[in-house]
C-alpha cells in the first residue's frame, strides 16, 4: 500500500499538483469571504488567520496591538477569523451582563490546562457552587476578622523597606509589595504565610509568580504545543509547563500545612479556605482536586496582581510630586493608629488607586466570551452563535472620548466620573464573573500606600543601579507587570 501511494505521488504531474493547490487556496479564500464576520473592520489577514495576534501576544504586546487596530478601524475590530474586540461602553454592557448570556470560552480551559477553578470554569453550575463556598470569606464583612493579620504583614513590609532603604540607598518596592501580597494571601488562605517578608530574598516561588502571566499567555495561545511539549520541546512552552507544575506543588504544600494545623490544634482561626476544606458546606460539595486548583488560583491571583498595582501607584506618585503632595496632605489627617476603616473614605487616596487601575490595568487583554447560540447584534454587526467577543481594558481605559489625555496619570479625572467612565472601567472584570478578591486587594492597596507615604514622605524615583522609566514599561501578558520586575524608590 505504501509503495502504491509513493508511486501515485511520483506520477502526479506538476500540472495536477497545481490544480490541487489552487483548489485548496480557493476553499480557504471563499471560507474567509463568505464568513458572517467578513464585513467587520480589521486587517485583511484577520479574515483567514489569528497568528499575528498570537505572535504579538506571546511577545507581551497583544493588547497594544489590538489597541492600534482600534485607532485605525474604530471601536469594532476583527482580530482573528472568529474573534472580534469591542472598545465601546454599549458593547461592554451587552456582553458582561449579570445574566451571563455570553459564557466563557474554551480559552479558560488552558489557564492553566485542565485545572478547573472559580475563575477558569466555563460551567455555570460549577461557578455558582465554587462562588458560594468562596465568596463569603472574601466579602468586606468576612475580611473584618482577618484585618489584624493583614495589618501585621503591611507593617512588616514597611519595616523591611526601611531596612533596605538604609543599607541600599533605595528600596525595590516591587519586590517588597510582592512579598507582602503573597504572605497575606498565604496567611489568610492557609493559616500560615510563605514567610517571604522574613527571608527578604526572591526564590523560585517568587520567580514562578512573576512568570505566571507569561505562562498563562503561552498555554492559552498555543494549547496544542503545550500538550505536545514532550514531543516538541520548545523552550518557552517547556518553561510554562514547569511553572504550572511547581505552582500546583505550592498549592498542595500549603493545603497540607493547613491540614496539619487543624489536626494539631483544637482551635484554628477560620481562613479563606476553611469552608472548602470542610468538604461539604451549605449543601455544596467540592472535590479535593477542585480545592487544590482553587488554592493555586488564590496563590497567583492574590499575589502578582496586587503587587503590580501597588508598584505602579507608588511609582506614579513619586513621579508626580504635586499629586503626591496632595495625597500627603490628606494622609496627615489620619491618627497614628489608623486602620483601613479610616482609609475607605479618603477621597483622594481612592481616586489615586482608581486611576492606577485605569492607567496600568493588571489584566489588560480581553477576557473572551462566546456569542449566544442564536447569534447577536452588537454595535450594528450580526455575529453568529459561537463567535468569540472580547472587551479589553487596555483600550476601554484609553478611549480619549471618555478619558481625555488618556496616557496621563490624573487622579482628579475621578472627581466627577461620567457615566461613560463608570461603564468601561472594569479592572476586576464585570457581570456575574467579577473578581471575588476585589475587597482584599483594595484593603492591601489602601493600607500599603498610606503607610508607605506616611513613612517615606520624601520618596522619589531612584536612578541607582541604572534604574529608569523604561524598566517600568508594562509587559502585556495575561497578567501584566513591569518589564524589569523591579522598581527602585529612594527617600533621603
Amino acid at each position: 500500500m505504501e509503495a502504491t501511494f509513493t508511486h501515485n505521488f511520483k506520477s502526479t504531474s506538476p500540472y495536477q499538483l497545481g490544480w490541487v493547490l489552487l483548489g485548496i487556496f480557493t476553499v480557504i479564500l471563499f471560507r474567509g469571504i463568505l464568513s458572517p464576520l467578513f464585513r467587520i473592520p480589521g486587517p485583511w489577514y484577520t479574515n483567514w488567520t489569528g497568528l499575528v495576534y498570537k505572535y504579538e501576544t506571546i511577545k507581551g504586546r497583544g493588547p497594544d496591538y489590538v489597541h492600534t487596530l482600534h485607532k485605525r478601524y474604530g471601536p469594532v475590530v476583527r482580530v482573528a477569523p472568529g474573534s472580534v474586540d469591542f472598545a465601546d461602553a454599549e458593547a461592554v454592557r451587552q456582553i458582561h451582563t449579570v445574566k451571563a448570556d455570553y459564557v466563557k470560552t474554551d480559552f479558560y480551559n488552558n489557564l492553566p490546562p485542565d485545572k478547573i477553578s472559580l475563575f477558569t470554569t466555563t460551567d455555570r453550575e460549577t461557578h455558582r457552587r465554587h462562588r458560594k463556598l468562596l465568596s463569603q470569606p472574601m466579602s468586606e464583612n468576612g475580611l473584618k476578622s482577618m484585618m489584624p493579620q493583614i495589618e501585621e504583614k503591611v507593617s512588616l513590609a514597611i519595616e523591611r523597606m526601611r531596612d533596605e532603604m538604609k543599607t541600599r540607598g533605595a528600596v525595590d518596592v516591587f519586590k517588597w509589595w510582592m512579598f507582602m501580597a503573597t504572605d497575606v494571601i498565604g496567611q489568610l488562605s492557609f493559616g500560615d504565610s510563605f514567610h517571604m517578608l522574613e527571608t527578604g530574598k526572591k526564590n523560585k516561588y517568587i520567580e514562578d509568580l512573576e512568570g505566571a502571566g507569561f505562562s498563562g499567555t503561552v498555554t492559552t495561545q498555543f494549547p496544542i504545543l503545550y500538550q505536545l511539549v514532550s514531543i516538541i520541546p520548545l523552550p518557552a512552552v517547556r518553561a510554562a509547563k514547569a511553572i504550572n507544575s511547581r505552582l500546583s506543588a505550592y498549592a498542595n504544600q500549603s493545603l497540607e500545612r493547613y491540614r496539619a494545623q487543624v489536626k494539631s490544634s483544637a482551635e484554628v482561626k477560620p481562613m479563606l479556605f476553611t469552608r472548602l476544606m470542610e468538604g461539604f458546606t451549605d449543601g455544596e460539595s467540592i472535590s479535593q482536586l477542585e480545592i487544590v486548583n482553587n488554592a493555586e488560583l488564590y496563590i497567583v491571583a492574590g499575589s502578582d496582581t496586587t503587587a503590580t498595582t501597588l508598584t505602579y501607584l507608588t511609582w506614579s506618585l513619586c513621579r508626580h510630586p504635586e499629586i503626591k503632595s496632595r495625597l500627603l496632605k490628606e494622609l496627615e489627617s489620619l491618627p497614628d493608629d489608623f486602620t483601613d476603616n479610616h482609609l475607605k473614605d479618603l477621597p483622594f487616596l481612592n481616586k489615586c488607586i482608581t486611576e492606577t487601575l485605569r492607567r496600568y490595568p493588571v489584566v489588560p487583554a480581553g477576557l473572551p466570551r462566546y456569542v449566544p447560540s442564536g447569534g447577536a447584534v452588537i454595535k450594528g454587526y450580526w455575529l453568529p452563535g459561537g463567535s468569540v467577543v472580547t472587551t479589553q481594558n487596555w483600550s476601554l481605559h484609553r478611549d480619549p472620548k471618555i478619558f481625555p489625555d488618556p496616557d496621563r496619570f490624573n487622579p482628579s479625572r475621578w472627581d466627577k466620573p461620567t457615566k461613560g467612565m463608570k461603564d468601561v472601567f472594569m479592572p476586576f472584570g464585570g457581570g456575574s464573573r467579577i473578581c471575588i478578591g476585589m475587597h482584599l486587594a483594595f484593603i492591601e492597596i489602601r493600607l500599603g500606600i498610606a503607610r508607605f507615604f506616611r513613612e517615606f514622605p520624601q520618596s522619589k524615583v531612584s536612578t541607582l543601579e541604572d534604574m529608569n522609566d523604561k524598566e517600568m514599561k508594562q509587559l502585556l501578558f495575561f497578567i501584566s507587570g513591569p518589564k524589569s520586575h523591579r522598581c527602585l524608590i529612594e527617600a533621603r
